[in-house]
C-alpha cells in the first residue's frame, strides 16, 4: 500500500534537524543563535526543525529554557518551516506543561519520547501519551528512540486523540511497515537514523528525516529526500555515502561537545554540551576535530557565514 501521507499532511515532508540547544560561553541558552541555525537550515533546503529532542538536550533543559526555545524557533521560522516541540520530561505533567506552552508559541506539531527511568510499562507510556496529546490540538509525534515497534501492541497508540506520527530512531523498517498497516488512521513517519535515511527513503514508508547531523550538512538531506522521492536513488546513494563518512566522525568520541564543536566549524557556536553530556574540548581534541572535518572535503568550513 503506497502511503497517502502527501493529502493528509501537506507540506510535512523532507529534512528535518533536530536542532541544537546552543549555549552562551557562560552555559546559558543563546536565542539568538537558535535564529541563526535555523536560518541555516531553511537557507540550505530543509523543511522543519525538531526542538529540545535528544540532540537539543532536552532533559537536560529546564521548563523555561525549553519554553524560549519553542518561542524564538516560532519567531525564526515565521511559518517558512514546521516546527515539532518535543515535550518529553520525567514528569508527565511537566510535558503536558510543555506542550501547551508550543502550542501557545505556534509550534505545529508535539513531540514526545515514552517515559523515561520511571513507567517503564506499555501502560505506563499509553497514559503518558494520552495526557500529552490531549493536552492540545496540536498533531502529536511518538518519539521511537532504540525501541523496538511491536506492531499490534503500538497501533493502540493512535487511537489516542491527535496521536498522528512517529520519529522512529531505529533499524527494522518492515516492524515500521506492518505497525502502519494496523492503524486505524493516517499517519506520517520519519527516519531517525541519519546513516540509513535513503534505504529508509527506499521503503516508501517514510516522508522524510530528523536526525542530528542535518544541522550541519542540511543541504545532503534536503537533496536526498528529493532524490527519493525523484526515485533517483543512485544519484542520493553518494550523497548517502558521504553521510556516513560524517556521522562515522560524528560519533567517534562520545562527547557532546565535540558533536556541537561540528558547528562552531561553520560558522555557528552553539557552545558546549551541558553536563553530564558534554565537557569542553582541549585545543588538541578541537584542532583533531577541525582537521578530520577538512580532510572531508564537503563539510564546509564556516558555510554558515557564506550565505
Amino acid at each position: 500500500m503506497k502511503p497517502t501521507w502527501k493529502n493528509a499532511f501537506e507540506g510535512m515532508g523532507g529534512a528535518y534537524a533536530a536542532l541544537y540547544t546552543p549555549f552562551g560561553k557562560d552555559g546559558s541558552l543563546n536565542e539568538e543563535m537558535v535564529e541563526n541555525t535555523i536560518e541555516y537550515g531553511i537557507a540550505n533546503g530543509l523543511k522543519g526543525f525538531y526542538l529540545t529532542g535528544s540532540t537539543g538536550e532536552g532533559f537536560l533543559l529546564s521548563v523555561d529554557e525549553r519554553r524560549r526555545v519553542y518561542s524564538r524557533a516560532a519567531k525564526a521560522a515565521k511559518g517558512r518551516a514546521k516546527l515539532i516541540a518535543h515535550v518529553g520530561c520525567l514528569a508527565t505533567d511537566d510535558a503536558v506543561s510543555l506542550a501547551r506552552a508550543a502550542a501557545k508559541a505556534g509550534i505545529d506539531w508535539v513531540s514526545s519520547v515514552a517515559p523515561v527511568y520511571f513507567g517503564q510499562s506499555f501502560e505506563a507510556a499509553f497514559d503518558h501519551y494520552k495526557r500529552i496529546s490531549s493536552a492540545t490540538d496540536l498533531p502529536f509525534m511518538i518519539y521511537s528512540l532504540g525501541a523496538d515497534i511491536v506492531p499490534d501492541r503500538d497501533a493502540r497508540f493512535f487511537e489516542l486523540k491527535n496521536v498522528k506520527g512517529m520519529k522512529y530512531t531505529n533499524y527494522k523498517y518492515w516492524t515500521v511497515q506492518a505497525l502502519r498497516d494496523k492503524l486505524p488512521k493516517e499517519a506520517i513517519f520519519f527516519a531517525g537514523a541519519d546513516e540509513q535515511v535513503l534505504s529508509a527513503l527506499a521503503t516508501g514508508i517514510f516522508a522524510g528525516c530528523i536526525g542530528t547531523s542535518q544541522n550541519v550538512i542540511p543541504a545532503h538531506f534536503a537533496k536526498i529526500c528529493a532524490l527519493a522521492e525523484a526515485n533517483d536513488f543512485a544519484a542520493a546513494a553518494s550523497l548517502q555515502a558521504e553521510v556516513v563518512k560524517f556521522v562515522e566522525l560524528l560519533v567517534a568520541k562520545p562527547n557532546g561537545s565535540w558533536h556541537k564543536s561540528i558547528m562552531k566549524y561553520i560558522g555557528l557556536d552553539c557552545g558546549d554540551g551541558r553536563a553530564p553530556n558534554g565537557r569542553p574540548l582541549s585545543r588538541s581534541e578541537l584542532k583533531e576535530l577541525f582537521a578530520r572535518l577538512d580532510a572531508l572535503g564537503f563539510v564546509r568550513r564556516n558555510a554558515a557565514k557564506m550565505r
